[in-house]
Order: C-alpha cells, then sequence, then structure tokens
C-alpha cells in the first residue's frame, strides 16, 4: 500500500492524470482492505461428555459453515475414556480410539462416571484435562478465543476463572460456552469465588432436557458483562440464521 502512495504521488510529478492516479490509489486501499478481511479467529473446541473429537467436529458443522470466513473451530479428544459396559473388545482396531466416549472429569471417580446435577465432594480427572487443554494451547496454538459444549463448557468456564487469576497456560481473548453449568464438585467451588471477566458468549436451549436453562444461567451469572443467546431447542449447538447473526456481532469484536 505504501508504495502504491509513493507511486500516486510520482505520477502526479510525471504529468499522470488525478483521475488515473486517484485509481491506482483506491485499488491499493482495496487490496489492503482485503488483506486485512482475511483474518479467520482461531476457536479451540471443547466436545461435551460421551463426545469425541470427531463426533463434535460432526456435529458443529452448521456452525463452521456460518463462521466461515470469520473463525475456525480446533477440535481435539479431552484424555478420560469413559467406560461403556456394552463395547465390545476392539481387539486392535486402529478406529477404534476415534470412536470412543471421553469425558473431561469424573463425579463418581469409583464408576469413572459423571453427571451433571450430582453434587461431590470428590471428582477426578480435572487435572489430567486441564494438563492436556495446556499441551493444545503450547503445540497448537495460538486461540483467539476458546468454546465448550455441556461439559466441555463447564471446563471452558474453570479456565477463564484460571486464566482470570494468572495462570500462564491459557492464553485467549473470548469464551462461548453452549449449554454450559457450574459443577457440582465441591472441588471446583473456588473457581466461582470471584466474578469471571473474560468476555463471554453463553448460548442456552429453552428446552434443554440434558443441562437445563435454569442450569446455564446459574453459570452465566458468574461472569461479567455476559453476552446471552437463547435458542427455542435443546441440547445441541444451534447455528440457524438467528443466532448466526449473534455469533458474528460477539466475533467481529475480535477481529478488529
Amino acid at each position: 500500500f505504501y508504495s502504491k502512495l509513493l507511486l500516486f504521488y510520482y505520477w502526479r510529478l510525471v504529468g499522470q492524470s488525478a483521475s488515473a492516479a486517484f485509481h491506482f490509489l483506491v485499488s491499493g486501499c482495496t487490496n489492503m482492505a482485503a488483506t486485512v478481511q482475511k483474518r479467520v479467529l482461531r476457536v479451540l473446541a471443547l466436545h461435551g461428555y460421551r463426545q469425541n473429537e470427531r463426533s463434535f467436529w460432526e456435529r458443529t458443522g452448521a456452525l463452521r459453515k456460518r463462521l466461515r470466513g470469520r473463525a475456525e473451530l480446533i477440535t481435539f479428544n479431552a484424555p478420560l475414556v469413559v467406560p461403556d459396559p456394552d463395547a465390545e473388545p476392539s481387539e486392535g482396531d486402529p478406529d477404534s480410539s476415534q470412536d470412543e466416549s471421553r469425558g473431561w472429569w469424573f463425579s463418581n471417580p469409583e464408576q469413572n462416571s459423571f453427571d451433571a446435577i450430582e453434587e461431590s465432594n470428590t471428582c477426578s480427572g480435572l487435572d489430567k484435562s486441564l494438563d492436556e487443554v495446556a499441551k493444545v494451547f503450547s503445540e497448537l496454538g495460538p486461540f483467539d478465543g476458546i468454546l465448550g459444549f455441556s461439559q466441555g463448557a463447564a471446563l471452558v468456564a474453570i479456565i477463564c476463572a484460571l486464566k482470570q487469576q494468572g495462570d500462564p497456560r491459557f492464553h485467549f481473548n473470548f469464551a462461548i460456552l453452549v449449554a454450559g453449568f457450574k459443577s457440582r464438585s465441591s472441588d471446583h467451588t473456588k473457581h466461582y469465588q470471584q466474578p469471571i471477566t473474560v468476555p463471554s458468549l453463553h448460548v442456552i436451549g429453552e428446552t434443554d432436557r440434558v443441562i437445563s436453562a435454569d442450569m446455564s444461567r446459574e453459570l452465566v451469572s458468574h461472569f461479567e458483562n455476559p453476552v446471552i443467546l437463547i435458542h427455542p431447542g435443546g441440547h445441541y449447538v444451534p447455528a440457524c440464521a438467528p443466532q448466526k447473526k449473534v455469533y458474528w456481532e460477539f466475533l467481529d469484536k475480535f477481529l478488529s
């Protein structure tokens, strides 16, 4: 652009018409603007309980299409494998790990199970999951934002609290929490003691029967100045036209 600006003045000095020189300069500005607009936000996406990287990638297909040109999602597997008593042995199937149900922590360590409404004095797996997320930040980052669905959203809230407390492992500018909830584990109470100031968008399904709207609103209450998107559906990541508008408006704040 600056070289074009110099040429603009040079053309005027050598007698080129003002209109020709101006057209040349404007084309340079247009090209520069197009270059700026090509920036795409990188968002680390955390799947829900009993999901995995591949299933969440498929379930967010509509959202990824809506966000094309503005943001890209990067998914990965939670480190904890959720036991499936009905599963048959894989017998060395290389694709079996891609189909395993995974989670971020267990509210019942004895059974390696999780229930969002189960109050517990002990839990297992959270530290391992935080280390895994930190590893992804280090190896695949930087990331502009972080998104979570269901248990993944609950983990995102904890990561936001850790970031606010100065945890050097997590660097990002915003969070999107879909069907999020506050952990019922007493071990996690410390993460909700201070208001969370990380810019956040909370997506709540009015008819969600897995994570009720009230549970999501409880989590929202721990954030300062949250943006709230309520949709009429259930337990999924919505991506229809009305939701796209809210996603875009929220993400555009971080594209400038």
